[in-house]
């Protein structure tokens, strides 16, 4: 059993107020008030951190832990009723107490390896995936965090966020720790910026890869969604490095107040790590990065940012620029991004994890750029319920756009009707291209529609779950794979 002493854990907060002794060995950290369960010795227990979150308020159930042998509650106000064995930690924000308390559980393990994140809308899933993959090849255990899978060296340990909760993102750093990896690479999103999961880690580095509309179910504003991956970047460490794309406009405003070492990427101007590409196939990419010239095996302009990201952050950790070059070239992409399926007379279909406006834009124009827009293309998108509702007209748009033919369909429909997300994505389609636009609410029917429709030298895009194998319908994962709809298709 991982036993701590409270004062241990009482180190890692700033300002708090104790009631209580403080002579408590904790047995482990939680938020979740169902985990407590009561010690046999009376000298130690579990640690109950009471959480405001959106749904719930933790505070409600502290009565219920201590009846359960909660040893120790940390809360933002003391119940009115306190009992006498137990301690409470009353502090100004519980969530940020959680995250430094579960580091200093764990023993800081982000302290023990370095640990760098990838923040931005799109792009951060293969970046951090290819440096896992880049790094273990250069002959470098390391970890991995993200939205397709966790990584401790090549142990695969199922993701069910982008980011985990403070407790469980500091067992796995510990694991990894454990596992004697130097390195962990994670994505960082908003939503865990604004709610503070990340604190207590201490960064290595950081990335910014581009910022575009998202999540404003959640963030309100853009300026709040730029506000919170801003914020990752202000609260890197001296001895961090931050790298950002100069190329997207809000790139300097990203580290314009951060305190670590600030370097650059581009395609379109000067900077540390200036990319040229010289050739774009289904085949891969040929470019020139910093006048050395590679050949890589993905394909596409938005993969081009994202092999810059890469080979300037295993620069910026110091490792030798011509091996990370060479490595690089073997590298192949994430599952679920760019990920190109061949049928016999070809046709070719890509499967892309693009649920954004603008990660749809980049995939559609790859596609038009590599085909020199000699090829019919079949694009067959939806958009997700319960989330952000002024990109679906925009995402049928898009689509409209760069496709000679779209099929609307479902994509995690949750709890919301699929029909009404389908209604708001018409909204969208120009009057110009009804004609060309079918509307198929089964995904699995769409997707063997397009099959059929698409003419040998065609490429058919399907977008929007990637690498997901499933759809979420009102609460419910139903098994569902577009990899493998496509793939079954394409072979009768």
């Amino acid at each position: 059993m991982n036993l701590k002493p409270l004062t241990q854990l009482l180190k890692s907060l700033k300002r708090y107020e104790l009631v209580g002794s403080e002579n408590v060995n904790v047995t482990a950290v939680t938020f979740d008030s169902r985990k407590v369960t009561a010690s046999a010795a009376p000298d130690e227990g579990m640690l109950y951190v009471a959480q405001r979150g959106t749904q719930t308020d933790g505070h409600k159930f502290i009565g219920q832990v201590v009846e359960q042998g909660g040893k120790v509650i940390v809360c933002e106000e003391l119940p009115e009723t306190l009992a006498s064995e137990v301690t409470y930690v009353k502090v100004a924000d519980s969530t940020v107490a959680l995250g430094n308390m579960a580091s200093a559980f764990y023993g800081h393990p982000s302290r023990q390896l370095k640990l760098v994140g990838i923040t931005g809308t799109n792009g951060k899933t293969t970046t951090v995936t290819l440096l896992h993959k880049l790094f273990m090849q250069l002959g470098h255990t390391a970890g991995l965090l993200s939205t397709i899978v966790n990584k401790v060296g090549w142990e695969e340990i199922p993701a069910t966020h982008t980011t985990p909760d403070a407790v469980e993102l500091n067992a796995l750093l510990r694991k990894m720790v454990d596992a004697e990896c130097e390195y962990c690479f994670m994505e960082v999103s908003s939503h865990a910026i604004c709610q503070h999961r990340i604190a207590g880690l201490q960064f290595a580095g950081g990335i910014f890869s581009n910022i575009t509309h998202d999540h404003l179910d959640f963030h309100k504003t853009f300026a709040n969604y730029i506000a919170a991956k801003k914020a990752f970047f202000d609260h890197l460490p001296k001895s961090a490095f931050a790298l950002t794309n100069v190329d997207d406009k809000n790139g300097l405003v990203m580290v314009q107040n951060s305190r670590a070492k600030i370097s650059t990427y581009s395609l379109q101007t000067v900077a540390d790590f200036k990319g040229l590409i010289l050739d774009d196939s289904f085949k891969g990419l040929q470019m020139r990065i910093n006048n050395r010239e590679v050949y890589f095996k993905l394909s596409g302009k938005f993969n081009a940012y994202n092999l810059l990201a890469i080979y300037g952050a295993a620069v910026l950790l110091g490792m030798p620029e011509d091996e990370v070059l060479m490595q690089m070239s073997l590298l192949e992409s994430a599952a679920g991004r760019f990920q190109l399926i061949h049928r016999g007379d070809g046709a070719t279909a890509i499967v892309d994890y693009a649920h954004t406006p603008d990660a749809l834009e980049n995939v559609l124009t790859t596609i038009l750029e590599v085909t020199c827009r000699k090829a019919e293309v079949i694009t067959v998108v939806g958009c997700g319920g319960d989330r952000d509702k002024t990109k679906r007209p925009e995402m049928a748009a898009i689509a409209c756009k760069y496709s000679n033919r779209v099929i609307l369909t479902s994509d995690n429909p949750r709890t919301e009707e699929p029909a009404a997300i389908l209604d708001d994505m018409l909204a969208g389609v120009p009057a110009s291209k009804r004609k060309n636009t079918l509307v198929i609410e089964n995904r699995r029917e769409a997707i063997r529609t397009a099959c059929m429709l698409l003419q040998p030298t065609g490429v058919l895009l399907v977008a929007g779950k990637g690498h997901e194998n499933y759809q979420e319908i009102n609460h419910v994962k139903h098994h569902f794979d577009d990899t493998e709809e496509v793939t079954m298709n394409f072979e009768l």
